[in-house]
């Protein structure tokens, strides 16, 4: 059995408002005068501060790479898959100019602060810091530059990330599939800008905290990951070895099971469930179902976009409750599982139905479980890892166990009452991570309109390290 009280969510980031390392922008003071700023999405800013649009503060695009620049030389290059609001810049890739991509030229240098132009709704927007003189980005980004001595390159670049900036940059994005602004609309836009020991101070701050509740949603996804590890060995300890630790064992001789109870059969698969090939009849309105890595099976209308569904589900295999359905080209990530649901599939799946009497959700567990994957990759057939497939013949020679059906019924029954105890904690976690994403982008915006005055702010040392475990198995 599993203890799961051991789950400590209280590691700083826990609850309420008033929690350790949550500072909301009501816990600071104002600014003793305000004034209309004159710009809607900015509403009232301190009275001494200047509006004026960004272009007058900072540069765009100042700097390219020529065409004449060197085929041999190096570049590291950034898109906008490289770069998002929280993280930064996450990656580039390493290119010779000569076979780099016609859209590396955007050449950056510390305090530059990248800005999509297209596709803004993914909020790829990230500061410069301490570039590599060959870091290059790609067209699709706005390089501001602030101006020496008008515009702090840290203030700026929490600036640009305030969801007021970005929430209007997308506004005036332009294009359906692609929406899209100007550099020169961009740039255009009206930005408060402080005095500098104020932008200093503002940006000094905000590092300062945002580095307390960056720290704190790290471990938050570090406990969901731990949650999800401690699931996949609860469930594989359950469907391998029982759920009693005290009954004899034997040697299973697979090599990939190891020792299984001494009262378990070892069977090929294909002794107890067959493939069927059942076509749905024409013009049937039968649910459609879809395998999905993550989560199983799910009815495709629940799951996907509007106007990507089958227009036909003629010639498709009918699925009744209780079949697993395999994707014989995913079956190794795991596209397995079992369906809750009657209806249709795609004939590139195939359908297992039990021939002898078992719980089919055991075997979902089971087949969903790393080292089964493991197995099914190996008998897998095609020239390459993406292109290997799974098929029914190699599937049903494989040795699994075979617990009597009580057994597997209990297993089942122990495995979804954990899952329930394991949904709540990631629920929780998962909870806590948009509360202070949601934070984290409130304190950006206050602090870089003036909503909230932190001149005389101090950072404040904590000596408290913050908790996190995930009890082991009792």
């Amino acid at each position: 059995m599993t203890n799961l009280s051991g789950a400590n969510l209280n590691n700083g980031a826990a609850v309420g408002p008033q929690g350790e390392g949550r500072e909301s922008p009501s816990n600071f003071p104002k600014y003793p005068e305000y004034k209309d700023s004159g710009v809607e999405w900015l509403g009232d800013v301190p009275g001494h501060w200047n509006i004026s649009p960004l272009k007058f503060s900072a540069s765009c695009n100042d700097t390219v790479l020529p065409d004449s620049t060197d085929g041999d030389y190096e570049i590291e290059y950034v898109e906008i898959s490289d770069v998002n609001e929280i993280s930064g810049i996450t990656g580039s890739t390493s290119y010779k100019f000569a076979d780099a991509p016609s859209r590396a030229r955007r050449m950056l240098q510390d305090g530059d602060v990248l800005v999509s132009t297209v596709r803004t709704y993914l909020r790829a927007i990230a500061p410069v810091v301490a570039p590599p003189e060959n870091l290059i980005a790609s067209t699709g980004f706005a390089v501001v530059r602030p101006r020496k001595g008008i515009l702090d390159g840290a203030f700026l670049g929490y600036m640009l990330r305030a969801e007021w900036w970005i929430s209007e940059v997308i506004a005036r994005s332009v294009g359906v599939s692609y929406p899209a602004i100007n550099a020169s609309d961009l740039i255009g836009l009206n930005v408060p800008v402080p005095a500098w020991h104020e932008q200093t101070q503002i940006a000094r701050f905000l590092d300062h905290e945002t580095a307390r509740i960056d720290a704190l949603i790290e471990e938050q996804q570090r406990l969901i990951e731990l949650l999800k590890e401690k699931r996949q060995a609860v469930i594989s300890q359950a469907v391998t070895k029982g759920l009693d630790p005290t009954v004899p064992m034997k040697d299973s001789g697979v090599e990939w099971l190891g020792e299984v109870p001494v009262h378990w059969e070892v069977l090929a698969t294909k002794r107890f469930f067959r493939m069927v090939a059942d076509p749905a009849p024409e013009n049937n309105d039968f649910e459609l179902l879809s395998i999905y890595t993550e989560i199983g099976v799910r009815p495709r209308k629940d799951l996907e976009q509007k106007g990507n569904k089958a227009s036909t589900t003629d010639g498709y295999w009918r699925v009744k409750r209780g079949d697993l359905i395999v994707n014989k080209l995913l079956a190794w990530m795991g596209a397995v599982g079992y369906s809750e649901y009657d209806g249709v599939t795609s004939p590139a799946y195939d359908i297992l139905r039990p021939s002898r009497k078992l719980a089919p959700k055991f075997y979902h567990y089971l087949f969903r479980g790393k080292s089964a994957q493991q197995e099914f990759k190996r008998w897998s057939r095609g020239i390459m890892e993406m292109r290997l497939r799974l098929y029914f013949d190699e599937l049903g020679r494989i040795l699994m166990p075979f617990p009597p059906l009580e057994e597997q019924e209990r297993i089942v029954d122990f495995i979804e009452e954990m899952e329930d105890k394991f949904d709540s904690l990631s629920q929780a976690a998962s909870e806590q991570v948009k509360l202070l994403s949601e934070r984290r982008s409130a304190l950006i915006s206050a602090a870089v309109t003036g909503k909230i005055d932190v001149r005389g702010w101090q950072p404040v040392v904590s000596t408290q390290a913050p908790k996190l475990e995930v009890a082991e198995a009792d």
